[in-house]
């Protein structure tokens, strides 16, 4: 190693003297008993601390798993290049990276077709109906639940739930006893909704990306996914005050294209799903192929905005509409670009972060020996039901991660369950989910941590039932 700085070799050193490491039989190292195992773990334990304390310190999660990332690998390649075995640490980024990149891509091009159907002011326009209809508290519990659980299938959980909750704010504006309530309910709705369906959540994506479930068989999950929600929301539903809204009617206009795009938006999910199910190859080629059309299809709406402006501006002038005039004038052409920024880039460098720790502490040969302890020593179900209920505390993402990367030998019955439990598993608690800690954010000072801990043991209820339910119906698939 004669290229290396001498103080590199000084670092790598002071690891070699404490550190016992085994071989694994395919000259992997096993760290897991050494310092630089104990360290790399007591690096993710930390960054995770800092990523639960977010609301507190108003630190964006993304900031210390990317940190912890880098020092974790860092230390695995300083004691390889020791070991003179640089290449084994390089292939498994390299596999980790590769992992990530086809995720990452594909959750950019979803991101960037809910921004433009958002700019297109489609969810505006559902916000607006919703408000027009008159609907009382009870129906609006009620409406924008089923609306998270339908839609969050689609447009996943997290933008789903910002949606619904926009809505409530919009709607029952002050009502904190409401708003609270509402929230909850969207949260434990969109998280169900998103379980039965490769778009509704990351950890639904990755379980289909590896291969793992088929697209149509995510369906099997779909009523225990219903019962989840309908367990605890009919109990939640007993406590909304009978109350009619305040709120005004507000007349909303779709920007020329709405319709298109999410016609668009749905050949895309179709070619990706087509790429996969009939082609064998990942579902991302179907993705980046949508984002093409939308590219086209903005294109097409700049060359043709002139005109489309003149006839607007001519019907608007002949009616005598001067409000119309005056947003006539300040249209912008459609720019797919501007969309992709939007995307929520805190999250998928989260996403990064978490892919890398894990995997780097799965390399260590932590995964197996957490492997080797719950699949091992518990039955299969027990194993899946217990990740379930950590998810809701350490997050869905590492724990379906770190699932995949163990690759334990379960029938396909238990692969859907914990896709299930993990999905839904996450409701227990508002920072077990990213549809929770977003709502947090949104509804701040309306919807908390405590007010939702004082409906844990009703959303409990739900995860119970959910899992029964999926074990009675799909007992062939165990």
């Amino acid at each position: 190693m004669k290229n290396l700085l001498p103080g590199f070799n000084l670092f790598s050193l002071v690891l070699l003297l404490f550190c016992s490491p085994t071989w694994a039989a395919d000259g992997q190292l096993n760290l897991t008993t050494s310092t630089v195992g104990l360290v790399c773990i007591a690096i993710f334990v930390l960054a995770y601390a800092v990523v639960m304390l977010e609301e507190k310190l108003h630190l964006r999660k993304s900031k210390p798993v990317l940190v912890a990332a880098g020092l974790i690998w860092i230390l695995i390649g300083a004691y390889y290049v020791n070991n003179d075995m640089p290449e084994i640490t390089e292939a498994a980024f390299r596999h980790n990276l590769l992992e990530f990149a086809e995720l990452m891509l594909f959750l950019l091009v979803a991101m960037t077709y809910i921004n433009a159907l958002e700019e297109r002011r489609v969810f505006d326009a559902l916000r607006a109906w919703m408000i027009r209809k008159g609907f009382n508290y009870k129906n609006l519990f009620w409406i924008t639940g089923f609306l998270a659980f339908f839609i969050s299938p689609i447009a996943d959980n997290l933008t789903t739930a910002l949606l619904m909750c926009a809505v409530v704010m919009k709607v029952a504006e002050g009502d904190k006893p409401f708003i609270n309530l509402s929230c909850i309910n969207i949260v434990i709705a969109a998280n169900a909704g998103g379980a039965f369906s490769p778009f509704g959540d990351i950890t639904t994506l990755m379980v289909w990306q590896a291969g793992l479930v088929h697209f149509n068989e995510f369906l099997v999950l779909f009523l225990p996914s219903l019962v989840n929600y309908l367990v605890p929301a009919t109990i939640m539903s007993f406590y909304v005050a009978d109350k009619q809204p305040t709120a005004q009617y507000e007349d909303v206009e779709l920007k020329r294209g709405a319709i298109r795009i999410l016609v668009l938006f749905l050949l895309t999910i179709g070619t990706a799903v087509a790429s996969h199910s009939f082609l064998h190859l990942p579902p991302v080629l179907g993705m980046m192929m949508g984002l093409g059309y939308l590219q086209f299809f903005g294109y097409f709406l700049r060359m043709t905005l002139p005109g489309s402006l003149s006839r607007k501006r001519a019907h608007a002038e002949q009616l005598g509409d001067n409000d119309r005039l005056a947003k006539l004038g300040s249209v912008v052409p459609f720019d797919v670009f501007s969309k992709v920024s939007r995307a929520e880039w805190d999250t998928l460098l989260f996403f990064y972060g978490i892919v890398m720790c894990v995997g780097g502490l799965g390399f260590l040969g932590y995964l197996n020996l957490m492997s080797e302890m719950l699949y091992g020593n518990w039955s299969a179900t027990t194993a899946n039901i217990f990740l379930g209920v950590i998810s809701a505390v350490i997050d869905n993402i590492p724990v379906m991660f770190a699932v995949l990367s163990m690759q334990p030998d379960m029938s396909h019955g238990q692969w859907l369950l914990i896709t299930l439990t993990a999905g839904v598993g996450g409701s227990l608690l508002s920072i077990g989910s990213a549809a929770g800690v977003a709502l947090m954010g949104q509804a701040r000072g309306y919807y908390t941590f405590f007010g939702h801990l004082k409906w844990m043991p009703v959303i409990a209820l739900g995860y119970g039932a959910s899992i029964m339910l999926h074990l009675w119906l799909n007992v062939d698939l165990f």
